[in-house]
């Protein structure tokens, strides 16, 4: 059970906020010490609000991964604008991530003016992500842009990917956290359903696999999740594209893309579960869902 006293035990939420493929998703997973929130070489691979818990002696942190803030062209895109702005609001401290390699570019730059506008007295810290692959005169450029904004309290150069400076990180973070209770209990790593990561596990492999191929038109409905006698998982899930070609693109030929799919995230959801898995994929077509409220809300993206 979780620890409601407070006392000297200090707790607070974290909202993770940058660019598309900035490296907030593998800062998170990396902080945690498990894949709580899928990671992708494409931009806005995340679309909901995942919190990530760390939990250590004395203190607990609830990291909140936010999309990749950029554009919204359909109702999709509006949904995670709001879903990351939303998470500006009631944190302890707002972590910005930009990107060494890129520098900062013009969503960087919206993004940092509505951090100033927004984040009021909560605590901003300003990470330099891949400096692994970075120059010093990259890291540099970013770091003397950074400088000019007041409201941020610290800027660390780190690789989420090795772990460089990520643990001076989470200490700059531990200084923002305030005393509270303990939100959730010691084994926790998310606040996530079941549903909705395996969904996600799935999503992210065929995001994978099927590179440039399709677009972000992807979206993955957990139908049934049963547990049979003999202790397997019967998981059955549908994968929705917009279009028939997209369709014929992700089963693949005589159904070895949706296998090469299913393979690869079987591994993944029987961790998850703690138990075999009989994993069965199918496509739907859907045309413009992401415009659709109904299809929105059917696979777990709602405004309210």
């Amino acid at each position: 059970m979780a620890r409601n006293e407070v006392g000297s035990y200090k707790s607070g939420f974290v909202t993770i906020i940058g660019s598309p493929n900035v490296g907030k998703s593998t800062l998170m997973n990396y902080m945690v010490g498990e894949k709580v929130s899928i990671v992708s070489e494409r931009a806005q691979t995340t679309r909901n609000r995942i919190a990530g818990i760390v939990t250590r002696n004395g203190y607990q942190i609830v990291f909140l991964d936010t999309p990749g803030v950029t554009g919204a062209k359909n109702r999709l895109g509006e949904y995670m604008l709001k879903v990351a702005y939303d998470s500006l609001n009631d944190v302890e401290c707002i972590l910005f991530i930009t990107d060494a390699l890129r520098g900062i570019g013009d969503m960087d730059e919206v993004l940092l003016a509505d951090i100033r506008r927004r984040a009021g007295d909560t605590p901003v810290i300003a990470a330099i992500n891949k400096t692994d692959r970075a120059t010093l005169d990259d890291i540099e450029t970013v770091r003397s842009r950074l400088e000019k904004e007041s409201f941020i309290r610290r800027i660390l150069p780190i690789s989420a990917s090795t772990g460089r400076n990520v643990d001076k990180l989470e200490e700059e973070i531990k200084h923002c956290l305030i005393e509270g209770p303990q939100y959730y209990p010691d084994d926790y790593i998310t606040d996530q359903p079941m549903r909705i990561i395996t969904a996600e596990i799935i999503r992210e492999k065929a995001l994978k696999l099927l590179r440039q191929e399709i677009p972000h038109g992807i979206g993955v409905d957990i139908e049934k999740i049963e547990l049979r006698e003999d202790g397997i998982n019967d998981v059955m899930a549908a994968i929705y594209c917009e279009r028939e070609s997209h369709k014929g693109i992700i089963i693949g030929h005589g159904g070895a893309m949706l296998k090469k799919i299913g393979s690869a995230a079987r591994p993944e959801i029987e961790t998850l579960f703690g138990t075999k898995v009989n994993l069965k994929l199918w496509v739907k077509v859907r045309p413009d869902w992401r415009n659709s409220a109904s299809a929105l809300r059917e696979l777990g993206y709602t405004f309210d």
